[in-house]
This record gives structure tokens, C-alpha cells and sequence, in this order.
């Protein structure tokens, strides 16, 4: 199953490369991939295949939790914490119907902020060559999900209203998804929140 998430970007890189094309302006992409850190705007990767369900959501920490830089104050400690909760019940957060009989197999949250060491390339908190100090905390937010449907035949929707409306910040979700009826990519908001398998 890992095999079709790995090989979803390629098959869609056609779309991306042009969705890029036209979104490049808006946000400068530090490195180097199609996918710039919007806020606003997150991303997830879908796959159905048999009785697998592979979901992986990608967010900056802006959208989920309201900020970006390390969790100090007991307030922002206890946003990160709800937020992880939250990300920790996908059969909510994605509003799975119960007739598919998932399970979550696996699931997985990384995040500077849940305590994760980030990239190297992720700490923009450091002088360039010309001395120019920069402060990007550009903190990022994956959730990948691994569920068992023992009915998949019953998951006719991919409905994300939950993610809106439980993460009010996140404007639009880019979903690329691979299922039986073949593979898609489409642009998703709150006000139309739902896409067909």
C-alpha cells in the first residue's frame, strides 16, 4: 500500500507542476518542492486499495494549531496537546461512514511542535552569508493514517468538513487520491468539502 502514496505525486506531477505554475507567485518556496508552505492551505494523499485506506495529511502548524514557533507558554502547550488529540481520532477528523467498518492499523504525528526534531533544512533561524538574521519557523504538521475497512465498498465520499470545521484557519485542502475508479487530484474547501472515491 506504502508503494501507491510513494508513487501518487509522480502520477499527479503533470498537475501540480501547472497548479504550481500559477500559485508560485504568492509564496516563495524555500525548498525547492512543488508544494510551498501556505498557510491556509493544506495537503492530503489518499489511497484506497482492497480494504486499505492510506490517508496522509500535511499542514502548516498555522492552520491546526495557530502558530508556528515553539510551544512555551502553558496556553500554547495546551493548544498543541488538544490539536494531537484531535489528530489522534482520524475516524472523526475524516468522518468515515461506520457501514466501512474502518480501523485505524497505524497512524503517525510528527511535528516540531509534538517534540519532533525538524529537518535541517526546516531551521530558518539562522544568519545567512551576508549576516541577515532570518526568523521562518516554518512549522509543518504530518499526520499519516493507515485504516483497515472491512466494508470499503460503503466509502462512497471522502468527506473533510470535520477538518474544517474542527481547524477554522485551514482555507482549501489539495487532496490527491488514488481509489478503485482511478485517480484524481481536486482542490477542496469548507463549502465543498466532500469528494467521491
Amino acid at each position: 500500500m506504502r508503494h501507491l502514496l510513494l508513487a501518487l505525486p509522480f502520477a499527479l506531477l503533470p498537475l501540480a507542476v501547472a497548479h504550481a505554475a500559477v500559485e508560485h507567485d504568492h509564496d516563495h518556496d524555500e525548498h525547492g518542492s512543488l508544494s510551498a508552505h501556505e498557510h491556509g492551505v493544506g495537503r492530503l494523499n489518499a489511497a484506497l486499495d482492497g480494504q486499505t485506506l492510506e490517508l496522509e495529511l500535511e499542514s502548516p502548524a498555522m492552520n491546526l494549531v495557530g502558530f508556528e514557533h515553539a510551544a512555551t507558554s502553558d496556553a500554547d502547550k495546551a493548544k498543541v496537546a488538544a490539536v494531537r488529540t484531535q489528530l489522534e481520532k482520524p475516524l472523526v477528523l475524516f468522518n468515515l461512514p461506520k457501514a466501512a467498518g474502518c480501523v485505524v492499523a497505524t497512524q503517525e504525528l510528527e511535528s516540531p511542535l509534538f517534540g519532533d526534531k525538524p529537518d535541517a533544512d526546516d531551521d530558518h533561524d539562522e544568519a545567512d552569508k551576508d549576516g541577515h538574521e532570518h526568523h521562518h519557523d516554518h512549522s509543518e504538521i504530518h499526520a499519516h493514517y493507515q485504516l483497515s475497512c472491512s466494508a470499503p465498498g460503503a466509502l462512497k465520499t471522502l468527506d473533510l468538513a470535520n477538518i474544517f470545521n474542527t481547524f477554522p484557519a485551514t482555507q482549501k485542502i489539495q487532496v490527491q487520491l488514488i481509489s478503485p475508479s482511478g485517480q484524481q487530484g481536486i482542490e477542496v474547501t469548507a463549502k465543498a468539502a466532500a469528494l467521491k472515491f
